[in-house]
């Protein structure tokens, strides 16, 4: 770790506050605009957006795009993964809650260490990081079966549900391909422009090849939310993260990154008035002890320099 990086102060903990809060609202954000525009269309635009900000920053900087670096072919599976994961986040919001998501999406560091255990030798699991995943994965199966034996279980939340998981392996597989490939030395702004493009260039034919775009209508309220989460969530959210990651010890802002799905599920419940069952607070409790014991053992490891992206 480059000695110029300074542990955590009163300035970084505040900015982590308000990033996880963003990060971990965007799921409410996306319901409430979906009467107006559906999710996908809402991610798919705000994809495109983003990545016009993100590409107008790098020509102010004069940083240069070249095909020539060796980053466009894992550039483009990271946007092919990226784009996946997003189109599981938007058809899983038509059918669960917005605190179903944000727990099942943050499940994406367990597939994420999974992968690197078996293509990065200096990263295998120790053993009370595979009792972390195996207290996560019971998280999951508790969540789910909660429905089941209280009999009332919609299979159409099941669904959404299983979408959220799938997200988040489509997620922890994006952030294994950046660590594997030539990306790892690549700038963060090449990186999102990879996924940016990659989910606006996939997503959006998507959306008007299944009707959902002429569903669209014009409620000032629902595009000023759409912009908040181009700009807010996917442009300076970002940023400020990967200007913390320059100043501060990577390790010790993972941490505090964990609160995001707690602000997901308190906004779901307050904002959505969505109803958190007992099987269900019991198995995010479990999934998110689970997530801090494998990420948290993982930044004890030496030579560990980088932290987990958000979503």
């Amino acid at each position: 770790m480059s000695s110029s990086r300074k542990p955590t102060d009163g300035f970084a903990l505040a900015m982590m506050f308000l990033l996880c809060a963003t990060w971990g609202t965007q799921q409410v954000a996306i319901k409430l605009a979906a009467p107006h525009i559906p999710p996908l269309v809402q991610v798919a635009l705000r994809s495109g957006l983003s990545a016009v900000l993100v590409g107008l920053l790098c020509w102010v900087r004069g940083e240069r795009f070249s095909w020539r670096d060796g980053t466009w072919r894992p550039g483009l599976l990271a946007g092919a993964l990226f784009a996946g994961e997003f189109l599981f986040v938007a058809e899983g919001l038509r059918h669960t809650h917005a605190s179903h998501m944000a727990v099942f999406l943050y499940t994406a560091p367990l597939f994420a260490a999974l992968g690197l255990h078996w293509l990065v030798p200096a990263e295998r699991l120790r053993p009370i990081q595979w009792l972390g995943i195996g207290v996560a994965f019971t998280g999951i199966m508790v969540a789910f079966a909660g429905g089941w034996l209280q009999g009332g279980l919609s299979p159409s939340v099941l669904w959404g549900d299983a979408l959220g998981v799938l997200a988040a392996l489509a997620w922890g597989a994006t952030i294994v391909v950046v660590r594997v490939s030539s990306l790892a030395d690549a700038r963060p702004t090449q990186t999102l422009l990879y996924q940016l493009v990659g989910a606006f260039a996939l997503l959006f034919p998507v959306a008007l090849f299944t009707g959902q775009v002429g569903q669209v209508t014009s409620e000032p309220a629902a595009w000023l939310n759409l912009l908040f989460q181009a700009v807010g969530v996917c442009f300076i959210s970002y940023l400020a993260w990967f200007w913390l990651l320059r100043r501060y010890v990577a390790s010790s802002l993972s941490v505090f990154s964990f609160m995001t799905p707690l602000f997901g599920v308190t906004a779901g419940v307050l904002v959505l008035h969505e109803r958190a069952d007992a099987f269900f607070a019991g198995g995010a409790v479990l999934v998110l002890t689970g997530i801090i014991i494998v990420s948290a053992s993982s930044l004890l490891k030496p030579g560990l320099r980088r932290a987990p992206e958000p979503s």
